[in-house]
């Protein structure tokens, strides 16, 4: 193919390959250009992330569930964590809080952390900060009221996050978590 594209140049003239050489070795100049981040500057921000993984020594996984809709198989699911002796962080809508306070309860008295997935299940990238911040208050008002425990742990609904959610997170001293496997993705 190169040897082709050289012969053809040679036919054609010789500014036609100078041409073709410069826009051969643009090319490549640009995509490096382009994906070195030393190039951007003082003023580019680093993207926000949530947390998807913690490096540990130790082999060790985190297991966590959301809990929005139904609570059918919560006592199952505290059941099964409990003859393996497998403790679990569960995010859970304020909503779902106000319909199951008994679950709930159960959840953070079997010893697993009951955390915020906010309180109506919104589309958090189309919020405004103080939308947010009712949203992520009123849950841990919720959790608070029957667990005890204030949440420092906020999974966004839909796992939809940006640099606004998780910063407006941050400032109430909350840490946004995602998963990094998700069971529901049929492979």
């Amino acid at each position: 193919m190169w040897k082709n594209a050289f012969v053809r140049m040679k036919n054609a003239g010789y500014g036609k390959i100078l041409t073709a050489a410069v826009l051969l070795a643009a090319v490549p100049a640009m995509f490096w250009f382009v994906n070195t981040p030393t190039i951007v500057g003082v003023s580019a921000t680093a993207r926000k992330l949530p947390i998807y993984r913690v490096s540990r020594e130790q082999k060790m996984v985190s297991l966590t569930f959301d809990a929005a809709w139904g609570n059918e198989d919560t006592q199952q699911l505290i059941d099964i964590l409990g003859k393996y002796g497998i403790k679990a962080t569960f995010f859970v809508v304020g909503e779902w809080v106000d319909k199951y306070p008994e679950s709930v309860k159960a959840l953070s008295d079997a010893g697993h952390e009951v955390m915020n997935h906010s309180d109506t299940h919104p589309h958090f990238n189309k919020l405004s900060a103080a939308e947010i911040i009712n949203q992520l208050e009123r849950c841990n008002d919720k959790i608070e009221a029957v667990t005890g425990i204030r949440p420092k742990l906020f999974r966004a609904p839909y796992g939809e996050y940006d640099d606004h959610v998780i910063a407006t997170a941050e400032s109430l001293g909350i840490c946004t978590i995602q998963w990094d496997v998700d069971t529901l993705v049929t492979v």
